[in-house]
């Protein structure tokens, strides 16, 4: 919804933060000396922050209340009220005047703007000529003007108008709000949706629901056909991993894990035939101590080994440290326990276990 300019009272203030974000009453009772009538009677919304001040929108509240009837009434509920003069193109240190050939408004900062008094095709707004006045007090005066006209016949005499005002100006398009683009302006007002419309998008979104939930009924069928199958194929594995472990070791008395007692099994061949086995204290050792010679030097606090596990204590490392230990260790084949004693402020050790698989 756009607000015609003169409908709408831009001023400055300074607010505390809370005050910003309470709005309302509140904002509106902070500029009561620059209103005309009483707070309760205005609309007053915070648009932004320029040079340490803050910017507000004032509007009749009585008025707006009748457009949101309206527009209740016609089953809108979403939707954004802006000033015709923050539509209006603008770039720092230019200032923007839309003119229909006897008044027109103003945009003069990026949350600023304003309607001007009457003026004509020889004659400038005066009110135009006093808000470039008090821009030059205030050292902000634009280095030129863009005026947008409302038909090719309302553009004033550049020459004469430039020499009363005293600045550079710039002859542009026609121009009308309802050729701004959507994302020009500042919002003044946001309207919520309402729960009515909300209830109307919920109905129109059952069929993309019932899709939805009939997407994932499928998927979740499809999962549990794939666990059953992978289930399956576990057991038949492990039956057909006991069954060639009792062909091989037919005095076995129980069965707990095939592949952990067969190697056992292959382990105590292997030492009865005087062969060395790889879970040994020397092959696990020179394989260990090859991938621990990036350790710092002194880190290896102790080291100690028993059935097949050989753990490692450190100090002094880190667990950046700890971590490249770890993926070093289990590239060469160790499958790594720990650290179990995570590395600590003060003390700073850290335990690894490591075995053969």
């Amino acid at each position: 919804m756009v607000v015609p300019a003169d409908e709408v009272f831009i001023t400055r203030a300074r607010l505390p933060p809370k005050a910003r974000r309470r709005g309302g009453a509140i904002l509106a009772y902070s500029i009561e000396d620059k209103l005309a009538d009483e707070p309760d009677a205005n609309l007053v919304a915070w648009l932004g922050v320029d040079r340490g001040e803050d910017i507000l929108a004032v509007l009749d509240k009585p008025g707006v209340k009748g457009w949101r009837e309206a527009l209740d009434a016609a089953g809108i509920r979403a939707y954004e009220i802006h000033s015709e003069a923050l539509l209006l193109p603008w770039t720092p240190g230019q200032w923007t005047l839309a003119w229909d050939g006897s008044e027109g408004f103003v945009r003069y900062g990026q949350f600023e703007g304003a309607a001007t008094d009457a003026g004509d095709r020889t004659s400038p707004p005066l009110s135009l000529q006093l808000m470039l006045e008090e821009a030059e007090a205030q050292g902000m005066r634009p280095e030129s003007v863009t005026i947008l006209p409302a038909s090719r016949n309302s553009l004033p005499d550049i020459a004469v108008w430039e020499r009363m005002l005293g600045t550079t100006l710039k002859r542009g398009p026609v121009w009308d709000w309802r050729m701004a683009p959507h994302s020009a302006g500042i919002s003044l007002v946001r309207e919520r949706q309402g729960w009515g419309q909300v209830a109307g998008l919920a109905r129109r979104l059952r069929p993309a629901g019932w899709i939805l939930a009939a997407a994932l009924a499928a998927h979740a069928t499809f999962l549990v056909v794939d666990w059953v199958r992978l289930a399956g194929e576990h057991q038949a594995l492990r039956q057909q991993m006991e069954r060639r472990f009792r062909e091989a070791i037919p005095d076995a008395v129980a069965v707990v894990d095939p592949a952990l007692q067969m190697s056992r099994k292959l382990a105590e061949a292997r030492h009865a035939a005087g062969q060395v086995d790889g879970g040994d204290f020397l092959p696990m050792i020179g394989k260990a101590a090859a991938e621990l010679k990036q350790m710092p030097a002194g880190s290896m606090r102790s080291l100690s080994f028993e059935s097949g596990r050989l753990t490692v204590e450190f100090s002094a490392i880190d667990q950046a440290m700890v971590r490249q230990t770890v993926a070093r260790l289990g590239q060469a084949g160790f499958i790594v326990e720990g650290p179990t004693q995570s590395v600590r402020e003060g003390s700073r050790t850290a335990i690894l276990t490591a075995r053969i698989p």
